[in-house]
């Protein structure tokens, strides 16, 4: 289907001869690198409102804002949200120097907790980056403006995830970080380069990211299946659960962020049982191969008035035939569309990338 000249389209006409560019990001299951790839698959559908609506890192609906559509960004956990605030709803606020230096200063007045350094003792981080991390995440929460807030948060996060074996907070193993061996993976020079250097350099990757696309963007922090609103086309990307059965667990592999975003519920939220102090266990359909299906068909249903477009590895649960077919009880056109060279992070199987789309 061609699509109809719409506003998007004009402001695309008129766009900023050097785009912004996305942050890099370590974050697993990142679209960051196909992004363009999913824009060639849909660029002709007839849209202008779009729900990212599971949106992770950010990197698709980010695109998308950069095509002028109408953004609305929602993950249901709190530190993806303030990525989207501060790259998708966020218009034109960047955080200026003075505000890094707020925000990496120890202040007179201010009493600062030390939750990270007394629960997290040789598991992620070292004593002193610790209680760097304390510091930071109270500062963090003095800034009153929202958007600098989201800012610096993502900057915390990024540092934070880069300094990580695996980029991961799975399990205990500072050790890996700090022992004198040689190595055939992982960057010591990038893990020894203190928070500070790391939190500039992301706050600078934030800053130029900052645009205004001359839309009514907006960042959600909700479930899903919560969200009324109408939209042309939902952008549609779920967890993987492997034909092992095995699902990716977001919330267990970046529970420490989680943990900043939520600062004063932290305490309350841990399962102090585990070596490294994960989240206490929550269902989710998401990560259950018995509940999956049943999962894609209520999505599909609740926004079966909008274009689908669903990204898919082709060797998850569903399959890719069970998912077209559910699809298909909602959407008259199905279309497949397969990516064989792209290769997912930490994975040691090469599957196909797969886009469908629904109409």
């Amino acid at each position: 289907m061609r699509s109809k000249v719409t506003a998007s389209d004009k402001y695309q006409t008129a766009f900023l001869d050097e785009q912004p560019l996305f942050p890099s990001t370590r974050f697993q299951g990142s679209k960051l690198k196909i992004v363009d790839w999913i824009w060639d698959q849909i660029a002709e559908l007839d849209f202008d409102t779009v729900l990212d609506a599971l949106g992770g890192t950010g990197s698709a609906g980010y695109m998308l804002k950069t095509k002028g559509k109408t953004v609305t960004y929602n993950d249901i956990l709190k530190f993806n949200w303030y990525v989207g605030v501060a790259l998708i709803e966020n218009e034109g606020v960047k955080l200026a120097d003075e505000d890094v230096q707020f925000v990496l200063q120890e202040r007179s007045g201010i009493s600062y907790p030390t939750f990270v350094f007394d629960t997290f003792h040789d598991i992620y981080f070292t004593d002193e980056e610790n209680h760097w991390i304390d510091r930071v995440a109270r500062n963090i929460e003095l800034l009153s403006d929202p958007y600098k807030k989201a800012l610096g948060y993502f900057a915390l996060f990024q540092a934070c995830i880069i300094k990580r074996p695996y980029n991961l907070f799975h399990r205990k193993n500072l050790y890996i970080r700090l022992a004198e061996v040689e190595r055939n993976f992982g960057n010591k020079t990038t893990w020894d380069t203190p928070f500070e250097a790391h939190f500039r350099q992301f706050v600078a990757e934030a800053n130029q990211a900052v645009f205004s696309n001359g839309r009514d963007n907006r960042a959600l922090n909700m479930d899903v299946f919560q969200i009324d609103d109408p939209f042309d086309l939902i952008y549609i990307d779920t967890p993987y659960i492997s034909r092992r059965g095995v699902g990716v667990d977001y919330l267990d592999f970046y529970h420490f962020l989680e943990g900043l975003a939520n600062y004063s519920q932290w305490p309350g939220l841990i399962d102090y049982r585990t070596k490294h102090r994960r989240f206490r266990k929550t269902a989710s359909v998401w990560t259950d191969s018995g509940k999956i299906s049943q999962a894609f068909d209520r999505l599909f249903e609740r926004f079966r008035d909008s274009i689908l477009v669903v990204s898919y590895r082709a060797d998850g649960i569903p399959s890719v035939p069970e998912l077209v077919a559910i699809l298909k009880r909602y959407k008259k056109y199905v279309e497949e569309v397969d990516r064989t060279d792209y290769k997912y992070v930490l994975s040691t199987n090469q599957s196909a990338e797969v886009l469908l789309i629904g109409r």
